[in-house]
């Protein structure tokens, strides 16, 4: 992979995974991480025992090493003018500042951009917030499942009448780490364009705009029909046939996206042995179709129920249309085109226990990102004193007053 970000130093203030997630995916794309935790406790994440669905694993955190793969930790007080004093010597040092701290925190910190440029007036200053910097919540604390998830129209989207309570987020982080790769993106434009003018500018990226610009398409049609966006009727849902899921005989899923139903019509009925469909005038052509769509999707439904998933698989292999098995984690990352294209890396924890994660979304170069583990708590504390010139003396002093872990 050719490392794009090989040379910049980014400095995170940061825990949980919406904004570490970001310089996680830096980092993998060669970006030096300097992470600044909590001098007693470390990233909060680091103490996050469960999933919500299953507990996490004791001697590999998987959540921790998603978002804070590849990066340097220092644990560092930053609520004393020493621990200050580092931070910003760090400051100097570094092409981004990156934080979640919200702009209260921030202020109390004295890690503004105001504080941040006083003392390198070309890094670049990004931000993570909820619900944005501006407005009457700039100052109120979020997380995914809420700005992201409730708060932008996504859950409404998903959760019909039917099912009595709202759709939750389909994974931990869903739009944390869509949001970290956002900010990701940010920052490599302002560094372009830092490149370009010489003017270094700030990243403000919110989970709540990130939801928000991830519906943008319903957005767009709600906003110009005054019609709030809701999931369409199961009657509308099943217009075309082909854009649908059709259950097998062993209970899996197959998915069809076929918007040129008409032309894929004859060639779906072949590869399922049903040349009878393709000659029902009822079914003749594209508008025939859409308005005999549930007839046609009765049909089908019971022309795949007959079959098991493998089967369907060998008789699908030449269909020329749009068509996906429905797939779980575990599926996935054993798909050939997952395996081909390397989106699943191997790692090991520092004490060696081996992991895999999904690899950044972005290849440079022809292959993937080999992402590296993340830090133990502090575990470059000592190496990045160091490196500012502090003396073994000076670095014991400040761990005995607790200014450093």
């Amino acid at each position: 992979m050719t490392a794009v970000m090989r040379g910049v130093r980014i400095l995170e203030v940061a825990e949980h995974t919406f904004v570490p997630a970001a310089s996680a995916l830096l980092a993998d794309w060669g970006a030096e991480v300097i992470k600044i935790e909590h001098v007693e406790r470390g990233d909060a994440m680091r103490g996050l025992a469960s999933s919500g669905v299953v507990d996490i694993p004791g001697d590999v955190h998987v959540l921790l090493e998603h978002s804070n793969r590849g990066k340097r930790s220092l644990g560092l007080d930053l609520t004393t003018d020493e621990g200050l004093d580092i931070l910003y010597r760090l400051v100097e040092t570094s092409d981004v500042f990156l934080t979640n701290k919200l702009p209260r925190v921030r202020r109390k910190l004295r890690i503004d951009l105001a504080d941040i440029r006083a003392h390198n007036p070309r890094i670049i200053y990004a931000s993570g917030t909820g619900q944005g910097e501006e407005g009457p919540e700039a100052d109120r604390g979020s997380y995914d499942a809420l700005a992201f998830w409730a708060r932008s129209g996504t859950a409404v989207g998903l959760s019909r009448p039917e099912y009595g309570q709202v759709v939750m987020p389909p994974a931990p982080g869903f739009g944390d780490s869509l949001g970290g790769m956002t900010i990701a993106g940010g920052i490599m434009g302002a560094l372009f364009h830092r490149e370009r003018t010489g003017e270094a500018t700030e990243v403000d990226v919110s989970l709540l705009g990130t939801g928000m610009w991830a519906m943008g398409q319903a957005f767009a049609l709600s906003l110009l029909l005054n019609v709030p966006w809701v999931p369409p009727p199961i009657e509308m849902a099943r217009a075309n046939p082909l854009v649908a899921t059709y259950q097998t005989a062993d209970g899996r899923w197959l998915s069809l996206c076929c918007l040129q139903a008409g032309h894929y019509w004859p060639l779906l009925c072949a590869a399922v042995d049903r040349p009878d469909l393709a000659a029902d005038v009822r079914f003749a052509d594209h508008a025939a179709l859409m308005s005999n769509g549930v007839e046609a999707g009765e049909a089908l439904k019971a022309v795949f129920a007959a079959r098991p998933l493998a089967e369907w698989r060998e008789r699908l292999a030449d269909f020329a249309g749009q068509w996906s098995v429905v797939q779980d984690t575990l599926e996935a990352a054993a798909d050939p085109q997952a395996v081909a294209n390397g989106y699943i890396q191997d790692c090991r924890t520092a004490a060696g226990a081996p992991f895999r994660l999904v690899a950044a979304p972005v290849r440079f170069g022809g292959s993937a990102a080999v992402p590296s583990r993340a830090p133990e708590f502090n575990e470059h504390g000592d190496e990045v004193l160091a490196e500012l010139g502090l003396g073994w003396d000076a670095i014991v002093d400040l761990k005995v007053r607790g200014v450093v872990a």
